[in-house]
């Protein structure tokens, strides 16, 4: 079991880097649809996130609605629809880019909790530490921006395990579902 969710991950992963590779953002009619669905400090944050991040953003926040429409009969609420889009947002204090996430990917894979003090150094390992606790930093950054508790949760716990989830249990799981991450 290990191993093939290892598998999934590095899937995952390289499926992510090589549509981190495309350039532009999401489409006009998908950036109409966004501003709709987020206050204003909530837009400002999503607008601060890279192209390849917005893009995967509306992706999941389209399989969300979509798998929300079927199985509840209704459309979701705002808070899960910024939960969706703005779960990564703690990417952007990194500042990285494709291949400085690609290496702190790896070097948190080969030296797992070695960079856990990392974000309090300056430099380049300041960046990575940043990156690697982007759940921590949206959470940081959806607070003060003013959104739904339910939205800061699921930045702040997006990478957990199930059981460390603390928001409604059917809404998590369809949220973490359409991320696929």
């Amino acid at each position: 079991m290990a191993r093939s969710g290892r598998l999934h991950r590095t899937g995952h992963l390289v499926r992510r880097f090589c549509g981190s590779l495309r350039p532009g953002g999401p489409s006009s009619v998908d950036e109409v649809w966004v501003a709709g669905l987020l206050g204003d400090a909530e837009l400002d944050l999503w607008l601060q996130m890279s192209d390849a991040d917005r893009r995967h953003a509306v992706g999941v926040a389209r399989r969300v609605a979509g798998l929300l429409d079927t199985s509840e009969g209704m459309a979701p609420d705002a808070p899960v629809m910024a939960a969706a889009l703005l779960h990564d947002v703690g990417k952007v204090r990194s500042g990285l880019g494709t291949f400085g996430r690609v290496a702190a990917t790896g070097l948190a894979a080969v030296t797992p909790g070695r960079v856990n003090g990392w974000p309090d150094r300056g430099g380049f390992r300041g960046r990575i530490g940043l990156y690697l606790r982007h759940p921590e930093e949206g959470a940081a950054l959806l607070s003060a921006a003013g959104s739904a508790p339910l939205t800061v949760a699921w930045a702040l716990e997006h990478h957990r395990p199930a059981d460390r989830w603390s928001m409604d249990r059917r809404l998590a799981d369809v949220l973490h579902a359409a991320d696929d991450d």
